[in-house]
């Protein structure tokens, strides 16, 4: 793939630039003197269906519900899929792609990965989540619906010409489960960009009073285990008499609403913050804040 020079990412769950994750990948991959485009999902403040920021284009559609239940992520990645699709063709002409970059979950891109490879396409899959692990571990499925998971995931990981995980545990799900050559798989780890991530003075109303503060930052989904961090936080409440600590969880999703809930229910909301998605100056100062407050 030495002469492939520009690359095309398909990603479902975040609009670009807000997936700072995804964002990195592309400025990355610009600096490294690649054409970029990207195409995702509308969303708060990346409303444009079509922009060029930073010399990377970004191609958006909207996605008529955000998934949850079996049902509500069958419309969702059906929408997406679709919508993908029809926009790798517009981009096609416009400005042309060597290489697709699919960004799972969900597991069908790979269709479109090998579509395309029928015109001389390379199909580049990374993943960051394995979906049929996640089913298990938080559900305990193993039905027909966990093995159809599985077989996505295995046709992802057959179509794909090299894969990139974000760690060892899914590159090995690559090569064990998907049947991929070790070769042909390599960890890519995320971090922090310098240049966004900045040290700062705390902002100790976040503290709401207490002594020391803990900040979560991610997406409120099912699969990411707020649940438990807040079990956890009951425990260290009601259990082991810790009221000194408060709790900062920065970010949004599906469970957010039930998160609220469950933490209402559990009697430690008085002890959690819940920010929805925030801006990177109030994420940082959820950043900035966290551990022990500082005495005079």
């Amino acid at each position: 793939m030495g002469n492939s020079r520009r690359i095309l990412i398909l990603v479902e769950n975040l609009p670009s630039p807000f997936d700072r994750r995804v964002w990195q990948e592309a400025t990355t991959l610009r600096d490294a003197g690649y054409a970029v485009s990207i195409i995702c999902p509308t969303g708060k403040g990346c409303e444009s269906k079509f922009e060029e920021l930073e010399g990377i284009a970004i191609w958006r559609y909207d996605l008529p519900v955000e998934g949850e239940g079996a049902k509500g992520y069958a419309v969702e990645y059906g929408a997406a899929l679709t919508q993908t699709f029809l926009l790798c063709w517009r981009v096609l002409l416009r400005q042309g792609f060597d290489v697709i970059h699919a960004c799972n979950p969900p597991d069908l891109f790979f269709l479109i990965g090998w579509f395309f490879k029928l015109f001389g396409k390379k199909f580049v899959s990374i993943i960051t989540t394995s979906i049929p692990s996640c089913m298990r571990r938080n559900f305990g499925r193993r039905d027909f619906f966990y093995r159809l998971l599985l077989r996505l995931e295995r046709w992802t990981f057959r179509t794909a010409d090299v894969s990139l995980a974000t760690n060892e545990s899914y590159r090995r799900i690559a090569i064990e489960r998907g049947g991929m050559a070790p070769e042909r798989v390599f960890v890519v780890r995320s971090g922090p960009s310098l240049q966004r991530m900045k040290i700062g003075p705390p902002d100790e109303r976040l503290r709401r009073g207490r002594r020391y503060l803990v900040g979560y930052v991610g997406v409120m989904g099912t699969q990411e285990g707020v649940d438990y961090l807040l079990r956890a936080i009951h425990r260290l409440v009601f259990e082991l008499g810790r009221t000194d600590i408060h709790f900062g969880l920065v970010g949004g999703g599906t469970s957010l609403d039930a998160m609220k809930a469950l933490a209402a229910q559990l009697g430690v909301d008085s002890y959690v913050t819940f920010t929805g998605r925030v801006s990177d100056e109030e994420m940082l100062a959820m950043l900035n804040t966290r551990g022990r407050l500082r005495q005079s």
